[in-house]
């Protein structure tokens, strides 16, 4: 593994980590078929590291593989403080094209495949509408919208109520707390990346601060293939939850699968092997 660190406008340090695949068993580039590399994007609050092992085992089934750490987590320095401002719209329209460069040149002769992790997998699809013919496809695993709608019983009036606090919290304190309160998981972010995330939980519809294109209208727009993994027992990201993100790609391929273990939100990514089993199906039949 490799690590190619980038710093972005802000004086933030992103590093991109390169896992390339395994030489006994990577896959021969042809003109007809050139071989996958998958960018792992993660979770919030889930540092990049976490996914080494998953990549590991792509890289065993002869696939490269990349993970691009989200600004202001895992190994990305500093920080978000009061004065980090940067939402969805900073991370797919610059951090994105930045991070996505270092792969395509460690990964000449690859086309890149999105693998985005809940919040990741919204930043891919929203990257995706953004450049639309330069991905393979998108492989969104335990990735839905946090739309309250899609929630059923008492946590969708929670989400509604609770994402509008999480956005005003992070309003009064600059940025939201996240190594202080830990609630969800989240760690430290910036106020309007919450704020983006709350939105959407309120409205169901992509529509970051800064926005320079109609980010609902493009996805709607995107023809790719996408195979759309919810795990048993997730709670974070129901099959109604992933459903909501994947009715808004009415013109792509969409493949769906239920991981049968119950490894809920994030057990998948460090008990790999049956969830790789099922990409590298997809993977090959494209």
């Amino acid at each position: 593994m490799e690590t190619v660190p980038i710093q972005m406008p802000d004086g933030t340090t992103v590093p991109v980590r390169l896992v390339p695949a395994d030489p006994e068993r990577s896959h021969r580039v042809r003109p007809d078929m050139p071989r996958p590399v998958v960018v792992i994007v993660p979770g919030l609050g889930i540092p990049g590291g976490y996914y080494d092992l998953f990549a590991a085992e792509l890289s065993m089934r002869g696939f490269d593989a990349a993970i691009c750490e989200l600004r202001g987590q895992g190994d990305s320095r500093p920080r978000p403080t009061a004065a980090s401002t940067f939402g969805y719209h900073e991370l797919v329209s610059i951090d994105f094209p930045a991070m996505f460069d270092v792969v395509r040149t460690r990964f000449p002769d690859s086309t890149p495949y999105v693998l985005g992790h809940s919040m990741g997998g919204q930043l891919g699809v929203c990257y995706a509408a953004r450049i639309r013919g330069r991905l393979g496809g998108l492989i969104l695993v335990a990735s839905g919208t946090p739309y309250f709608r899609g929630f059923r019983g008492a946590m969708s009036p929670g989400i509604l109520v609770g994402s509008a606090a999480m956005s005003l919290t992070a309003n009064v304190a600059g940025f939201w707390p996240g190594d202080r309160l830990d609630i969800g998981g989240f760690g430290r972010q910036s106020r309007t990346l919450i704020a983006d995330w709350s939105r959407l939980a309120r409205t169901g519809r992509f529509e970051p601060e800064g926005a320079d294109i109609d980010y609902e209208e493009r996805i709607a727009r995107l023809k790719l293939p996408v195979l759309s993994i919810s795990i048993t027992g997730d709670d974070v990201a129901p099959e109604s939850s992933t459903r909501h993100l994947t009715e808004k790609l009415p013109n792509s391929e969409v493949t769906t699968w239920l991981q049968p273990e119950r490894l809920g939100h994030n057990g998948w990514i460090r008990s790999p092997a049956s969830t790789v089993d099922r990409v590298a199906e997809w993977l090959h039949d494209r």
